[in-house]
């Protein structure tokens, strides 16, 4: 079996403890990875006077992969987002987030069985923004009446939403391509062209252009965004791979992630043509950090997927299968599970679940051998 070096980013709040967990059931399911640790995240501000510090964005550059926990981002004030500034810095343009069902976790739906690929460098996440009342805001308000495109309110402030050719065919081909490697029969794009014709409209056209390069192999079919959100709703099933720009990727995402059980058992990837970080998709939750309550699904599949990315197929399928056989047993829940199910059993520590997923992932490979 080969031997890794992979950069681990612990995070903020429970991120040292969903990673510590993450690294016991790698290291269970046989693997054999060296972790360069790095650090990113509020606490950096005082030591290196920066969150996302160079040292951290070049441990990446130089492993080549990458998994990180939790990351604060503060809500309307402060710096900018750990995750835009990783993805921007190292040209990570897709955002995966497989989605499916587990028995156990609690998920409203039986059969979810679906991946979102989402475009991550540009539409409102470009972070182009002009700050009310400031003097660049109203030039551009004058700007945009003066060429008669419509009247903004003095009192506004102004985010700017591009839709690139480039990186719409980048990400609606990775979704293709996606398909045929993993077996999967569609990709939907989504959108919300009859509105947004220059931006939007531009996606959906250079969608459909892809799409038949890829005819008779993976079927294709686009649907509004608001629609899409209700037929996700209604039935899920009849989604297979689905393309987004930014913004509804990033809200869609979390909505598929609630029909199986919430964010806690969601992964995700942030992927380039150079490089990849893997990540739990959810918060970094302060408020039960260090009392070994969270639940570290999300970062052992985010794991998971991170293996298979190193080729290590076998041990990634086995995580996956010791997740879904802890879950189906129901007697080591974490308390978000806990409450999701109604179970009146008493909520696992984290550490508690992380033992049963070891014992159980030894038991697996105990039977293989």
């Amino acid at each position: 079996m080969a031997s890794h070096t992979v950069t681990l980013i612990p995070g903020d709040g429970i991120g040292s403890e969903t990673s510590a967990a993450m690294q016991r059931v790698v290291a269970a399911s046989g693997v054999d990875i060296t972790w360069e640790v790095a650090p990113a995240g509020a606490a950096c501000l005082e030591e290196y006077g920066a969150v996302l510090p160079d040292s951290t964005v070049e441990a990446v550059r130089r492993n080549k992969v990458a998994i990180k926990g939790p990351i604060t981002t503060p809500v309307g004030t402060g710096f900018r987002s750990v995750n835009v500034a990783l993805r921007k810095a190292l040209g990570l343009y897709v955002c995966l987030r497989p989605v499916w069902s587990i028995p156990g976790a609690g998920g409203r739906y039986a059969d979810v069985d679906l991946v979102i690929v989402r475009e991550n460098s540009e539409d409102l996440y470009a972070g182009i923004e002009f700050e009310e009342g400031s003097d660049d805001t109203r030039e551009l308000i004058d700007f945009v009446e003066a060429r008669g495109a419509g009247s903004i309110r003095p009192d506004s402030g102004i985010s700017i939403k591009p839709i690139s050719v480039t990186a719409t065919r980048n990400i609606v081909e990775y979704a293709f391509e996606y398909a045929l490697a993993h077996g999967r029969r569609k990709v939907t794009a989504v959108h919300k062209a009859n509105i947004m014709k220059h931006s939007d409209g531009l996606f959906l056209r250079e969608a459909r252009e892809v799409a038949k390069r890829y005819e008779g192999r993976v079927a294709f079919d686009d649907r509004i965004v608001d629609a899409f959100c209700m037929n996700m709703v209604m039935d899920p099933a009849q989604f297979d791979v689905v393309v987004f720009p930014n913004l509804y990727g990033d809200i869609a995402s979390d909505l598929a992630a609630g029909l199986v059980g919430g964010l806690g058992i969601a992964p995700g990837a942030n992927i380039g043509r150079d490089y990849a970080v893997f990540e739990a998709v959810h918060g970094s939750a302060p408020d039960i950090a260090g009392k070994n309550l969270a639940n570290p699904t999300a970062e052992i599949l985010s794991a998971a997927m991170m293996l298979d990315h190193l080729r290590e197929r076998e041990a990634a399928a086995l995580i996956r299968q010791a997740v879904s056989a802890v879950y189906a047993q129901g007697t080591c829940l974490t308390g978000d599970i806990r409450r999701a199910t109604g179970s009146d059993v008493p909520a696992a520590t984290c550490t508690a679940f992380t033992d049963a997923l070891v014992a159980e992932l030894e038991r697996l490979r105990a039977e293989r051998e």
